[in-house]
């Protein structure tokens, strides 16, 4: 990857030849998430969110700490990520789209860039967001998707999977759908609203999509790891409503693996 900023906008902000007030950037994301471990910064690891510090911090100059609407996991893909940052730069946001895709590496791309209120948070201000598993039911994988869908060629019945799949609407306390998270000590509710939740087969496609309020650590490949449970005839319609009001320690059934996963949107007022 170029390490190289764009000619002169970087001497602006190392410089201060120009002086200008703080802007609060809000940004729209696509990434194939194969090769790195999530987006949380980790010490050692490639991850979404220090690359891209890593880049805007020599466009400004500085530090810069970027904010996203949520942690997807390693392996998981985003088509349209929110994130944002602050900026004394004064760099034209068409040209800042242009000089971050320019140091990005190709598989982080950044959709648009606009300026919002300054306080705005990606997560906290998040009204809902969407999320799409897709499961490859063919015998043969396409190698070149295999980054991008889950693939299950065994005995399995697609119909309970899809009819199962709305028992998640509706507000639930998901805490058996949730993996532990270092947030867990600060005793936040794990109630979350599932605005609609469909399961649809094309071809050998079957496609989960969810959305929701918000999705706690690994909720949805536990929720589409349930269902799979469900299609494998290894758990029952009860068995999943009884998991949405589980005591504290039950946990649902095995996660889904995470390349079959999409952040697909983020809303917002």
């Amino acid at each position: 990857m170029s390490t190289r900023a764009p000619r002169g906008e970087a001497r602006l902000a190392s410089h201060g030849t120009v002086a200008s007030a703080m802007r609060r950037i809000r940004v729209t994301l696509a990434y194939d998430g194969t090769d790195y471990h999530g987006w949380q910064v980790q010490p050692g690891l490639p991850t979404i969110q220090g690359t891209l510090e890593t880049v805007l911090e020599q466009i400004e100059g500085g530090r810069v700490h970027v904010a996203g609407s949520g942690r997807t996991d390693a392996g998981v893909h985003a088509l349209a990520q929110v994130a944002a940052f602050s900026l004394q730069n004064p760099i034209p946001l068409p040209n800042l789209r242009k000089a971050m895709n320019r140091l990005l590496p190709r598989d982080i791309r950044v959709l648009s860039v606009e300026e919002t209120r300054p306080d705005f948070h990606p997560r906290h201000d998040a009204k809902a967001k969407t999320y799409e598993y897709r499961i490859f039911r063919g015998e043969i994988l396409p190698p070149f998707e295999r980054f991008y869908l889950y693939h299950h060629p065994y005995p399995f019945d697609d119909e309970a999977f899809m009819a199962l799949a709305p028992l998640f609407e509706g507000e639930h306390d998901f805490t058996a759908f949730a993996a532990s998270d270092e947030r867990d000590a600060l005793g936040l509710s794990k109630k979350r609203t599932i605005f609609s939740s469909q399961a649809e087969r094309t071809g050998e496609r079957l496609v989960y999509r969810v959305r929701g309020s918000g999705f706690l650590k690994h909720m949805v490949r536990n929720m589409v790891g349930t269902l799979m449970e469900a299609g494998k005839g290894n758990i029952t319609r009860e068995r999943i409503l009884e998991l949405l009001h589980a005591p504290l320690g039950v946990k649902a059934g095995p996660s889904a693996p995470p390349q079959g996963l999409f952040l697909v949107s983020v809303e917002y007022d």
